[in-house]
């Protein structure tokens, strides 16, 4: 019997037939330019962030008022607080700066919780200047509102007596109040010191000294 043998196979033929083949593969390009431009705006934006973290946190003390300021009234030290601000770059009046505000008036009546800034200050009070009076009152029960503060405005009103002939009438019709002294437990009579015109102030203090005085609060427009 023979045996036929399979003739054997060349392998460097068989490396080089078609399934072998592969196209060529181009080297891949390095571009290091842009990667260096892909970094520095990842480390940008990374900055940027920081940044924002930091301002975001940026605080400075700053005045709020504490209690009623009317316009033309001096600061005292009850009626200012400090509070902690973000820096917004409003000029708001620094706490450090609460010295000088001491030495400074109201430009507009303040009220409890408002941000102090450079505009709301004046160096000097146009309500006490030339040709202003203080006048003190003390007044009885029903005389006065239960709730007068300082810096509110009032009318000041003569009210005669019941044996006078004379006629209720306005003395002054915009009068500042000054300060509030001693009140009543009812709180509608007690102390006032008002600031009103220098030519209206020697009738006031006539009638004042007789009882015939009264103040009516004055409602500011809105």
């Amino acid at each position: 019997m023979r045996t036929s043998e399979k003739p054997a196979v060349n392998a460097a033929a068989a490396l080089s037939g078609p399934a072998s083949r592969k196209l060529p593969v181009p080297p891949r390009e390095r571009k290091p330019a842009l990667a260096a431009l892909a970094v520095l705006l990842i480390l940008g934006g990374a900055l940027a962030t920081t940044l924002l973290v930091l301002r975001s946190g940026d605080r400075v003390s700053a005045v709020r008022i504490a209690q009623q300021v009317g316009a033309g009234q001096r600061f005292t030290a009850q009626d200012i607080e400090e509070v902690q601000i973000a820096g917004t770059g409003v000029d708001f009046v620094r706490w450090s700066q609460r010295e000088q505000l001491l030495r400074s008036f109201a430009a507009v009546t303040l009220v409890p919780g408002t941000l102090l800034t450079v505009e709301m200050v004046n160096g000097a009070s146009s309500e006490l200047g030339p040709g202003k009076a203080t006048v003190g009152l003390s007044l009885k029960a029903g005389q006065m509102p239960a709730d007068v503060q300082e810096g509110d405005r009032v009318q000041v009103i003569l009210v005669p007596a019941r044996s006078s002939q004379g006629q209720s009438r306005v003395l002054a019709a915009n009068a500042l109040v000054h300060t509030v002294g001693d009140r009543s437990r009812t709180a509608n009579s007690g102390q006032l010191t008002i600031v009103v015109d220098a030519s209206a102030a020697p009738e006031i203090v006539a009638f004042a000294s007789s009882g015939e005085i009264a103040v009516a609060e004055v409602t500011e427009a809105g």
